[in-house]
């Protein structure tokens, strides 16, 4: 049975987190997905995730193509991860190149290309500025010029 497993925030779910998870299943028979902690995230992207950890394992949890979940504390600690879940392939977006690199000696370490036109800090912003036009939009209704 060949593992795989793969890592991150997963805030926000979008087709770009979908396709990524698919692809990696493809890699093996066995899928185990890391997600970042709460307070991992915020110490990456210096803002809390839209979705608490509890919330986004439990959304990973339930793709048919994810067969195990765990909560990500530490970026340092992915060697660990790999060694307690016997990983054979660990996946990473082709965004993190070279940076994973040194589990190859734990396991394959494969870099997928990401899903062009969608992240989740763009999905946030328009969504923002979406609600910012709303609210600008009733204010002006509301007190016409």
């Amino acid at each position: 049975m060949r593992t795989v497993i793969t890592f991150g925030t997963f805030d926000v779910l979008h087709i770009g987190h979908i396709n990524i998870l698919q692809r990696a299943k493809k890699h093996g028979d066995r899928l185990i997905v890391g997600v970042s902690s709460d307070a991992l995230n915020f110490s990456k992207k210096s803002r809390n995730p839209v979705y608490s950890e509890f919330e986004r394992t439990s959304i990973i949890a339930a793709l048919n193509c994810v067969d195990e979940v765990f909560i990500e504390e530490s970026l340092e600690l992915k060697g660990e991860y790999i060694k307690k879940h016997n990983a054979d392939v660990l996946i990473m977006g082709d965004d993190w190149a070279g940076r994973f690199d040194m589990y190859s000696e734990l396991c394959e370490v494969i870099y997928l290309p990401r899903t062009e036109g969608i992240s989740t800090s763009q999905l946030i912003a328009e969504i923002k500025n979406y609600g910012e036009d709303i609210i600008n939009s009733l204010i002006i209704n509301v007190n016409p010029v």
